[in-house]
């Protein structure tokens, strides 16, 4: 009995699959936190309220031979947001001298219109002009979602803008867009401090009980408050029986006096 040759696979007519495996620093959490202080704003006719709010920063980064990365987060207390929301990631090439801010689906934030966006990157640009200051920095298309009016747009350019980076349009209706800057040197690194704060443990700490004292202080007043409002009330209390006591009594002078006359 003779073996059968076994049958022959052709390598070059089976598909090449490719798989692209996720980077080791894809799912860092935050290793360091601070906390935001969200200054209080007028009122936005787009955005709503805009009242004090505290928020944590959330960071992590790693230094490489290949890669280095800065990951920030932001986290809203009692809210969640989506994934891809509150995350600025930016990625150095060291092989080609090269900084990328990401995430790909573009910078997200929640809440709108409060500052953070420039904060944000102003962080970011920070840590790159520190490390990587001569590298270029890539291309980064711009969501179109960002452009549902005039009014959005403008306030996105501005912001990169106003960070030192250069839009340019890839189309006449001004809808496709990129970002991008000859050198990380020429971004600027600075943000509406007005806007956004970073409070430093000991600054939490004297905020708290700086806020403790004061509840204590209203407290106070309002007991003493109320025991005025009680004093008020008994001698309230005191004039109404006198008032009473005099109503009755005229009233009885009075039947007296027509009794007297009458009779």
């Amino acid at each position: 009995m003779t073996d059968s040759p076994a049958p022959q696979i052709d390598t070059d007519a089976a598909p090449q699959e490719v798989v692209e495996q996720a980077h080791p620093w894809a799912e860092l959490a935050p290793e360091h936190l601070s906390l935001l202080r969200l200054a209080a704003l007028p009122t936005d006719r787009h955005t709503g309220a805009r009242p004090l709010r505290f928020i944590q920063l959330g960071k992590v980064e790693r230094l490489g031979k290949q890669h280095s990365l800065l990951r920030l987060t932001l986290q809203l207390p009692g809210q969640r947001v989506r994934k891809e929301q509150n995350i600025l990631e930016v990625w150095a090439d060291h092989a080609q001298r090269m900084i990328r801010f990401g995430p790909e689906s573009g910078l997200t934030i929640e809440p709108e219109n409060r500052g953070l966006g420039r904060f944000l990157l102003a962080q970011g640009i920070d840590w790159a002009r520190q490390h990587f200051a001569h590298y270029q920095v890539e291309n980064t298309p711009l969501p179109s979602k960002d452009a549902f009016s005039e009014e959005a747009r403008s306030r996105r350019d501005h912001c990169l803008q106003a960070q030192g980076f250069v839009v340019e349009y890839l189309d006449p209706l001004r809808i496709k867009a990129q970002c991008g800057a000859a050198r990380v040197s020429s971004l600027h690194g600075d943000w509406q401090a007005e806007k956004v704060q970073i409070i430093e443990l000991l600054d939490a700490a004297s905020m708290l009980q700086q806020a403790d004292q004061n509840l204590r202080e209203q407290d106070v007043k309002i007991r003493k408050l109320e025991t005025r409002i009680d004093v008020f009330k008994r001698d309230d209390t005191g004039l109404r029986f006198t008032i009473t006591c005099l109503v009755a009594f005229s009233v009885f002078q009075a039947g007296l006096l027509i009794w007297i006359a009458t009779h």
